[in-house]
């Protein structure tokens, strides 16, 4: 009887707060969370001009005048980096089952005032979208985390089992000498092990029209590598010119590799995410989704979906230059000639083997290719019923109809690193994101105030089915 009494009770309150977000009236519990998203947001912490350690500081003092105990909300520095700072909080159950982390990061990409229509490090609030430097990679997710242990101590709930906040620093630099996962797990890791770990790269996906399409649920993500390419000259007076020049062997091949592409691979969870997504799309690319799932594919089915980079870095290794540096004078022929790769690997496809291919597509010995550093690989972690379906609830109760849809992260987050520490590790958050990306690491990021608020929800219901506990 007591634990019908709480699921009707906990069915009213989201009720409630679901009318709350249709009708944009703003509860107590949005009031807080959108006053620690502003404080958070307005803290500078790129790593050129900000500080992890400021923010880290300002989120644990929101914490212990939210209730948690001192002890249990540390700010932890790495030596040697005193902006690089992490924040680690427990919000204490009854221990009786193993924690469950909260992972999220602080820092942010580089933004710079005179590209952005607003000034980054500014919350505004615009048109039904928040706008800011970080607003949703990954301040979002970290500012409800914090809202939503305030929010339960302030209710009194206890978890069945401990609840662990990590916020860390340098997620978005690779390699990094201060990555806070990387600290925290070789030299605190009694204070962040867990059962398993809730992280960004899983989203709710909007149509162009802005209605929702699907709600993702993240397992695994592609190798990050770097590479530099380099070709080296003697150089020499600019009106004698020869063919033997570093910017034109780059150059082509760095145009051979534009033309490239890596082979068409699925795996468990692609192949899942193209089944679901064939039954939501329409049209030819719902028939495309369905062809590249017979055995062979159809490779004018592959053809067509590669066009839409989603699809393409879903299904196969990306290499794509992303920054050149050549020549040191106008009047001089160029001595070094040099571009940074960066390539985004399937799961369980020899980083080795990439490079190899790397080598045979430039096909001049001239270019010498070299990693920037050793890859972490990924292994995608089981997507079992204790992990889904939570989330299938919680987003059938919140948006009817819409699917839970799994799927590989083409980017790269610090859960490769729990997940190598044996903490298997999701990417979900509640959070709907237009279909352009929201400018996340671009300009004039965004994300929907609706969103912000839904995914506080989300979270706030997500934890307490994991966690159990009353």
């Amino acid at each position: 009887m007591k634990a019908l009494r709480s699921a009707i009770w906990l069915a009213l309150v989201a009720s409630l707060a679901l009318r709350a977000l249709a009708q944009g009236v703003s509860t107590p519990a949005q009031h807080q969370l959108r006053e620690i998203y502003k404080e958070l947001v307005e803290i500078n912490t790129s790593d050129s001009a900000g500080s992890c350690t400021a923010a880290a500081e300002a989120m644990a003092a929101r914490l212990r005048a939210g209730g948690l105990a001192a002890q249990d909300v540390q700010v932890i520095v790495p030596p040697g980096g005193p902006k690089k700072g992490n924040l680690v909080a427990r919000y204490r159950g009854t221990g009786a089952k193993k924690p469950v982390m909260l992972l999220g990061h602080l820092d942010v990409v580089e933004a710079k005032r005179e590209d952005w229509q607003r000034d980054p490090f500014k919350l505004v609030e615009e048109n039904g979208y928040f706008y800011a430097r970080g607003a949703a990679d990954d301040k979002a997710m970290v500012a409800v985390f914090i809202a939503n242990l305030i929010r339960y101590r302030q209710e009194g709930y206890r978890p069945g089992r401990d609840v662990i906040l990590v916020a860390t620093c340098d997620e978005e630099i690779v390699p990094s000498n201060f990555s806070g996962i990387v600290y925290l797990l070789k030299n605190h890791r009694d204070l962040v092990d867990a059962e398993f770990a809730l992280n960004e790269g899983g989203n709710g996906l909007l149509d162009k029209n802005g209605h929702y399409l699907s709600m993702t649920i993240q397992a695994g993500e592609k190798v990050f590598q770097t590479y530099q390419l380099e070709v080296t000259n003697p150089g020499g007076h600019s009106s004698l010119p020869v063919k033997d020049n570093a910017i034109y062997h780059l150059a082509g091949g760095l145009a051979r590799l534009a033309a490239h592409d890596f082979p068409f691979r699925l795996s468990d969870t692609t192949r899942a995410y193209f089944e679901q997504m064939s039954r939501i799309e329409t049209g030819q690319t719902a028939a495309d989704m369905k062809a590249i799932l017979r055995d062979p594919p159809d490779p004018e089915a592959i053809a067509r979906l590669s066009m839409t980079a989603l699809n393409n870095s879903t299904f196969r290794t990306t290499c794509v230059a992303t920054m050149l540096e050549a020549g040191h004078a106008t009047n001089a022929l160029p001595q070094r000639a040099r571009a940074t790769v960066n390539c985004r690997i399937l799961p369980g496809e020899p980083v080795a083997d990439v490079q190899k291919t790397l080598a045979r597509v430039m096909a001049n010995d001239k270019i010498k290719i070299t990693p920037t550093h050793e890859p972490t690989l990924s292994p995608p972690p089981p997507l079992t019923r204790e992990i889904v379906g939570p989330v299938e609830a919680v987003s059938s109760q919140m948006w009817p109809g819409v699917p839970v849809v799994p799927t590989l992260l083409a980017g790269a987050t610090d859960g490769r690193f729990t997940i190598n520490a044996g903490i298997p590790t999701y990417g979900v958050n509640g959070m709907f994101r237009d279909s352009d990306g929201g400018g996340v690491h671009g300009l004039n990021e965004r994300i929907r105030v609706r969103s912000l608020y839904e995914g506080h929800e989300f979270l706030y219901r997500l934890v307490k089915l994991y966690a159990g506990g009353s």
